[in-house]
């Protein structure tokens, strides 16, 4: 593992390539397909039940008090990465077909990371903190408002048409379990402090969803019509994607005024895009179309934004300077630990591969 990071490949992603592979190789048919889809159902409940359980409520409400930093970050995620989604939509059908433009409007409307825009904060020596509110708060705000975007921007373009019934399904099988976990968090410390545990089955819950995904791609033959130049073009516009919102975040902190700290919290947090929550959501949103191809702009987003921020990160810890308000970073290494454990408990917080 530590020489997978030191190469800046993903063990989670490794994981994610592994399962598309045993998916191409032996799909579920039948009886077996029907099963899955209702193994698929209850790990997305306990995935989101489980998303509840970690989230305080009382720090998170604590933590808004920096309103200005959160709000960069959810106008970022839920206004801007829209907006670069419509204007991308030109591309369809010249360059990107239908099913593929789709997939690259819903990566810009699913929410932030959790872990790797914590982990990749605390390595900048950011704003650790503000950073586990920011980017729970846009996992928070995502439940409610992804679905209803999604139901708005794909009637409105023409593609995809997504039943309000999807978003009541939404409610019943995304919403009321993370409900669920947060009421029932008092008494699920137990299970919180075994972090492990809770990771096995947020990434359990994720190679499910995309071994459901592309199994049914399999069956229907959708890969048939992906090219080799399809798939390098729909790479090349999640890359222009990234790099468009990693600038603009950058930009509009300093604009802003925020310190070096909360400029770098809005620079991670604002750009990511989050797989583990995005991929249960497809499955919901987008029942009986074409998910695996719907889902692979995610795919795609998700590793180039890995490797982008990993080497962004540690440029930010080279670069050691004192904030505006005349604050020098922790010098103690590229990673906080302590910064970033201390906040990641205090929050409710576990490790995770979002």
């Amino acid at each position: 593992m530590k020489l997978l990071a030191k190469l800046h490949i993903d063990g989670f992603m490794l994981g994610i390539l592994a399962t598309v592979a045993v998916a191409a190789l032996l799909p579920a048919r039948g009886t077996a397909a029907d099963a899955l889809d209702w193994a698929t159902k209850i790990a997305i409940a306990v995935l989101f039940f489980l998303y509840g359980a970690r989230l305080a409520p009382r720090e998170a409400l604590a933590g808004l008090r920096h309103w200005r930093l959160h709000a960069s970050v959810l106008g970022t995620t839920f206004v801007l990465f829209p907006l670069l989604g419509l204007l991308l939509r030109p591309l369809s059908p010249s360059l990107l077909p239908a099913d593929l433009y789709t997939g690259v409007l819903f990566l810009c409307l699913v929410p932030s990371t959790v872990q790797s825009s914590i982990a990749f904060t605390s390595m900048a020596r950011g704003n650790v903190a503000g950073a586990v509110v920011g980017a729970s708060l846009s996992n928070l705000v995502g439940v409610f408002v992804t679905p209803l975007l999604v139901v708005l921007l794909m009637k409105t373009t023409g593609e995809v048409r997504v039943p309000l019934g999807s978003v009541a399904l939404i409610v019943v099988q995304l919403l009321v379990p993370f409900l669920a976990g947060q009421v029932l968090r008092p008494r699920l410390t137990w299970l919180l402090r075994h972090a492990a545990v809770v990771g096995s089955v947020d990434r359990g819950s994720v190679y499910l969803v995309v071994y459901a995904a592309f199994s049914a791609g399999m069956t229907e033959g959708i890969w048939k019509s992906l090219s080799p130049t399809t798939l390098l073009i729909t790479a090349v516009v999640c890359a222009c994607l990234l790099a468009f919102v990693l600038c603009a975040t950058t930009l509009s902190a300093r604009l802003f005024g925020f310190a070096r700290a909360d400029r770098i919290v809005v620079t991670f947090c604002g750009s990511k895009k989050s797989l583990a929550t995005g991929l249960p959501m497809a499955s919901v949103l987008f029942a009986g179309h074409p998910i695996g191809m719907i889902v692979l702009p995610l795919m795609l987003f998700h590793q180039i934004q890995l490797f982008t921020c990993a080497v962004l990160a540690q440029r930010y810890a080279r670069h050691v300077e004192v904030d505006p308000l005349g604050n020098a970073p922790s010098e103690s290494g590229t990673v906080d630990e302590l910064g970033q454990s201390g906040a990641m408990s205090r929050m409710g917080v576990s490790v995770d591969r979002s």
